[in-house]
């Protein structure tokens, strides 16, 4: 078993940055890609934690059937790192959220989660057909999912890596769901901004949102960062903001 790399020399964990590159290859194979405006003080982030140095930077893009594309990387002092993305869709489409997140810190990683999960009661049958039909690489250590984790699907992989064969498989994986959801938004039709699948599907995604905002550890570690009010409006307005009304999508 090959040895988990570590992050205490002050360098990039290289599951964080191999797996920042992955997606932003797989990014690329998404429809009618583009960038999304963002306030410059939210696209790279400077503060400090306890006498510690944060930094955070933003991306964020749109596509064809996806509302937003936000992967943000995030490093403290020598020590904590995470990768956060999420790609939320256009409510007129029936298409999932995916996520994807890493924490890691000096003694390796010690979380990593990947899903395409529903905003309605399931997923649309191709792709739970497509993640059902993939050959999933077995993973020493399956982490149980947190309270608020009923919104993940059943194809949901939270895991920590104990080796760098693992961290490569975590990789593969979130790269085969990028793969199954570039897909299914390149065929997507899109429907009515009034329709009640759209109307329905919107609703499911501001379920969504509301319960990755139960998150505290994110709240606490940004307030103490910068001010409780700061910490409102990055995680109201960029980590999950609520999708538009549907009126407003048309």
């Amino acid at each position: 078993m090959g040895e988990v790399a570590a992050a205490g020399d002050g360098g990039i964990h290289p599951l964080v940055d191999g797996l920042a590159e992955r997606i932003r290859l797989c990014r690329h194979t998404l429809p009618d890609l583009a960038p999304l405006a963002i306030d410059p003080d939210l696209e790279a982030i400077s503060g400090s934690l306890d006498g510690d140095a944060l930094y955070i930077r933003n991306e964020v893009h749109r596509c064809r059937g996806l509302r937003k594309l936000h992967l943000e990387t995030a490093r403290l002092g020598a020590g904590l790192q995470i990768l956060h993305c999420v790609f939320f869709p256009d409510p007129r489409h029936d298409l999932p959220v995916f996520g994807a997140d890493i924490v890691a810190g000096k003694a390796g990683v010690s979380a990593a989660i990947v899903d395409l999960s529903p905003v309605g009661e399931a997923l649309p049958e191709t792709i739970a057909a497509a993640l059902a039909a993939r050959p999933r690489p077995a993973f020493e250590q399956v982490r149980e999912l947190p309270p608020w984790g009923s919104i993940f699907s059943p194809h949901v992989l939270f895991v920590r890596p104990v080796s760098e064969a693992e961290e490569q498989g975590f990789v593969e994986e979130v790269a085969s769901f990028l793969g199954v959801l570039a897909e299914a938004a390149s065929v997507s039709p899109s429907q009515a901004h009034d329709h009640p699948a759209t109307v329905a599907r919107w609703q499911g995604q501001l379920r969504y949102c509301k319960q990755q905002k139960q998150n505290d550890k994110t709240r606490r570690v940004l307030e103490k960062a910068f001010n409780p009010q700061w910490a409102d409006r990055y995680i109201e307005d960029l980590l999950f903001d609520d999708p538009p009304a549907p009126g407003a999508t048309a």
